[in-house]
């Protein structure tokens, strides 16, 4: 595909996606129905409509469009074109399978204020109330695309080690000061999944921010953990490589954990998968990893930003709350209850905890860690309880 067929390939799936599609299913109809394009139109459009789902709203404006109601495809394109200092007339041109040249009518637009900041009108208050003086700084980090992170597994290397072994690869790394275990991928990242390092277990995919929430758990040799939202299981894999742990990994959707035994063995970790039904309670420290907006991770999942809405965030609180109450359960006296998320909104955070600690007057809150992109990885919260 030329660049002008993937810029167009690029709108469709923004339509498709402004109409209310998920935007990974969009990509997947996309590629299915594209046959004709190899992995590197693929990942070149991919990386297209992410850039353009992280400026929605500048963008549009850029684009000669207003989001909400008056955005295309082609106005987010033209916009993130423009925003990055590309050829405009060279990749709108009308000729085979690029898209149209622009017209008048498409004139830019300098975005103001939140719209500059891609910041949802309706959550702007929440989230100046969370980051205070730092709400810009962050809101113009989640217009970026998101560093590539790995996880040293020290069972098997050093990071000195690991990056030695990803060099040879042609992998360029870099340590992070926010966790002892993460580099930060320089370059090569589309290497790592086929690269030995990866295969055998001496290094795994994990933002440094989900390093720094482990490494805070503070885990002790001979502990019980409970990774009560495992989902793929990311943090009982790192919590396995920090300490000797027996860890039981839980997920509403078993199916979720499909994958970490082979991952598990592939990083010479222990890690018992259990239902429900099969959990018995006292837990040394019990990690609840609650679903949540996901406003830490927007540069990731871009499109969640747009998607979600105060109803949307009331079910979810709703569930967190849930969550910490079932996790409690399983946490032995004297033990620790560790509740996380990947978001920046105390909603879903310190007051979560809040009326938690309200409600169990057993628990008591030893301390709290809150991260955003401004400190270099995804935006976390964790708050480590003591049980009485």
């Amino acid at each position: 595909m030329t660049p002008g067929a993937r810029i167009a390939a690029a709108i469709a799936v923004l339509d498709r996606i402004l109409a209310g599609e998920p935007a990974e299913k969009a990509l997947v109809n996309w590629a299915r129905n594209s046959r004709f394009a190899g992995s590197g139109d693929r990942s070149a459009v991919r990386d297209h409509v992410f850039d353009a789902l992280r400026r929605m709203r500048s963008a549009s404006a850029l684009g000669g469009g207003r989001w909400p109601e008056a955005t295309s495809g082609r106005s987010l394109m033209l916009g993130v074109i423009r925003a990055q200092g590309g050829d405009e007339a060279a990749l709108f041109n009308g000729q085979g399978h690029a898209p149209a040249a622009v017209s008048e009518d498409e004139s830019p637009r300098n975005p103001e204020g939140l719209e500059a900041l891609d910041c949802p009108d309706w959550l702007a208050p929440q989230l100046r109330e969370a980051l205070g003086p730092q709400f810009e700084v962050v809101m113009a980090a989640l217009q970026s695309r998101a560093p590539v992170f790995l996880r040293v597994n020290l069972r098997l290397s050093d990071v000195d080690g690991a990056r030695r072994i990803l060099a040879a690869e042609e992998i360029e790394t870099r340590p992070h000061p926010l966790s002892a275990t993460a580099l930060e991928v320089v370059s090569g990242a589309k290497k790592i999944a086929r690269s030995e390092a990866y295969l055998n277990g001496v290094v795994e995919l994990q933002d440094v921010a989900s390093q720094a929430v482990v490494a805070a758990l503070d885990l002790q040799d001979g502990q019980r953990v409970l990774d009560f939202c495992a989902g793929g299981g990311g943090k009982s894999l790192a919590m396995a490589a920090l300490a000797d742990l027996q860890i039981d990994a839980h997920d509403i959707s078993y199916a979720r954990m499909s994958d970490l035994p082979a991952r598990a063995a592939r990083a010479r970790a222990e890690v018992t998968l259990k239902d429900t039904a099969s959990l018995s309670g006292g837990y040394d420290l019990v990690l609840a990893d609650a679903p949540c907006s996901g406003s830490g991770a927007w540069r990731r999942q871009p499109d969640a930003r747009w998607r979600l809405d105060a109803a949307g965030l009331a079910r979810l609180t709703a569930l967190q709350a849930e969550v910490l109450s079932n996790a409690s359960d399983q946490v032995a006296p004297g033990g620790r209850l560790a509740y996380a998320t990947c978001s920046m909104l105390e909603a879903e955070n310190g007051a979560q905890v809040a009326a938690f600690l309200a409600a169990n007057p057993d628990y008591r809150l030893l301390r709290d860690l809150r991260l955003t992109p401004a400190d270099g990885g995804d935006g976390f919260y964790m708050a480590l309880l003591q049980r009485d």
